[in-house]
């Protein structure tokens, strides 16, 4: 899709058609879609593939898009819920999501070929967990309860992590000595919430520590930070994406927040309503970090059909 050059003085403003009528227009963000560290994870499932041939199992969703996973499992990908629904002997790859140190233990006990995926920003918190819990910290891990990349990271020293999920959890939290707390985080979070929990956190215990960089992945937050642009001048913001992937919802609740008159996650342009466009002239788009460029090809096809053929990056 080839961006709209910049209109001429003479042009009719922004949004307006030269009869003064309203302009159907689309905004694109960018960047948006697959990050390094989503390419990588489905890359090594379609190596192992390659080399070793199927089944390969994957334990969990090696990404959480339905798209890609079901494209895989044509391939010969077979995805499972735990180690132990893998036969003996088999290789078994782990998500991008990271595990906790029990996992790759019971992959051993079953005598599994293990192909580590997790994207390397998320072992970094990981590793971040294991230092300061080694010097005696009580870690505050900023994320929501049951996401894998939660419970991986949680693995990593147990006794030591607290889950705090979200600002109105800060209240909840109990630790040994309050002048060694560090905070840690998912990757996938809103930038903006997640700094509202840090700011809760740092009133309740002023000594808390900041990791030595920010958790939340680069990814992540120049996707919030492109998709706070569009929703700025956008009537409606469609995040193609699936609804357990963390950045992706957290995108629509970005956009929302930076202005956009609605927003909705769709996994594929099959999930849009037509009647969300009722008085819409600026559809904002965006992706989340597991999301290939087809399926928001096909989300600008299904939108130039109707008329917002016009699109701006």
């Amino acid at each position: 899709m080839t961006a709209t050059p910049s209109p001429s003085p003479d042009a009719a403003p922004s949004g307006d058609t030269p009869d003064g009528g309203a302009r159907k227009r689309v905004l694109l963000a960018a960047p948006r879609g697959y990050c390094a560290g989503v390419d990588r994870a489905v890359i090594a499932v379609e190596k192992a593939l390659e080399q070793y041939g199927a089944p390969v199992y994957v334990r969990k969703e090696i990404v959480h898009n339905k798209f890609v996973v079901r494209t895989l499992e044509k391939k010969g990908a077979v995805f499972v819920e735990e180690t132990e629904d893998v036969p003996e002997g088999s290789i078994v790859i782990f998500s991008a999501h990271g595990v906790a140190p029990v996992v790759h233990e019971e992959a051993s006990a079953r005598k599994l070929a293990t192909i580590d995926a997790t994207c390397p920003l998320v072992t970094k918190v990981h590793k971040e967990a294991v230092r300061f819990a080694k010097d005696d910290y009580d870690i505050l891990l900023i994320g929501h309860e049951g996401h894998e990349e939660v419970i991986g990271t949680s693995g990593e020293a147990p006794d030591h992590i607290t889950l705090v999920d979200g600002p109105d959890d800060v209240k909840n939290v109990e630790v040994r000595d309050p002048s060694k707390v560090v905070w840690l985080s998912q990757t996938t979070l809103s930038v903006d919430e997640t700094m509202e929990t840090v700011d809760a956190l740092k009133d309740r215990f002023p000594q808390l520590i900041s990791p030595p960089s920010d958790d939340i992945c680069y990814a992540t937050q120049n996707r919030q930070i492109a998709v706070k642009q569009v929703a700025a001048d956008s009537d409606l913001v469609l995040v193609v994406g699936s609804k357990n992937s963390s950045n992706s919802v957290r995108l629509v609740e970005v956009a929302l927040g930076a202005g956009a008159r609605a927003g909705h996650l769709v996994d594929n342009a099959g999930e849009i309503d037509e009647a969300w466009l009722a008085g819409v002239d600026t559809v904002g788009i965006s992706s989340g970090a597991s999301v290939p460029d087809v399926l928001v090809e096909e989300v600008l096809d299904w939108l130039a059909e109707r008329g917002y053929a016009d699109v701006e990056i």
